[in-house]
């Protein structure tokens, strides 16, 4: 009742047009629902994202560098194309915090059962510099995590850190990418006992957070490294 009356006072604000959602209880315009693009087989086994035809069993990236990365695999469960991008982009900085319960709600009913099947131990979200916490915030990374950890009875473990304010990723290329997050990224703690994760941002695009965020916690002592994300880059 009490999420309800809050709904009408204050409406929450749809992810993909963001006008007010009309229906009390609801997370996303009605019409607006079918916008984003779902990424359905055929997916690389590795990252997750969408490939050619069913006979690729990895998208090319992976194919050319997956068995380099520090992550086990991962999933996304949309497209990151325009509808997305805008929608993200009001996420991280638009101050649309309310958006992360969506999200996180497709994303549990769409990867829960795989997640599970990781047997986590913690949901550990990507971390964002203080400075950019500090002017957004909040990480939006760990709206979701909470969100998503609360949907899957599983715990969340803000562990990792980020160090040193990187050039923001959109506009580099891979191998930029890749220097640019290095030592950005540490354990809080010095004793990590966890064995099995699961990374969650908001965006998977070349991999280079989410495998920098790995080669972190595998080098803590983590065994095993999956991710979850909302989105996913289409490879051509």
């Amino acid at each position: 009742m009490e999420l309800k009356v809050l709904d009408m006072v204050f409406p929450r604000r749809c992810p993909v047009c963001d006008d007010a959602v009309s229906e009390v209880g609801s997370l996303i315009c009605a019409g607006c629902a079918d916008d984003f693009t779902f990424i359905d087989e055929p997916y690389c086994i590795k990252c997750g994202r969408p490939v050619a035809d069913d006979s690729l069993c990895y998208c090319p990236e992976c194919d050319r560098n997956g068995s380099s990365y520090d992550y086990v695999r991962g999933r996304a469960v949309y497209e990151y194309d325009e509808v997305l991008k805008d929608s993200i982009y009001r996420f991280k900085y638009g101050g649309r915090r309310e958006y992360a319960e969506y999200y996180a709600k497709v994303m549990a009913d769409r990867l829960g059962k795989l997640i599970k099947s990781w047997e986590p131990e913690a949901l550990i979200p990507v971390p964002v510099h203080k400075s950019r916490m500090r002017k957004r915030g909040y990480n939006q990374a760990s709206l979701l995590a909470d969100a998503l950890g609360k949907l899957l009875d599983i715990p969340v473990e803000d562990i990792l850190e980020r160090t040193e304010k990187t050039k923001l990723q959109k506009g580099l290329t891979a191998d930029e990418r890749q220097n640019n997050l290095k030592k950005a990224l540490k354990i809080r703690s010095n004793d990590v006992k966890l064995k099995k994760v699961v990374l969650v941002d908001d965006i998977y695009t070349t991999g280079s957070t989410i495998n920098a965020a790995a080669s972190c916690l595998r080098n803590a002592g983590v065994s095993y490294v999956y991710y979850a994300a909302v989105g996913a880059a289409v490879i051509d």
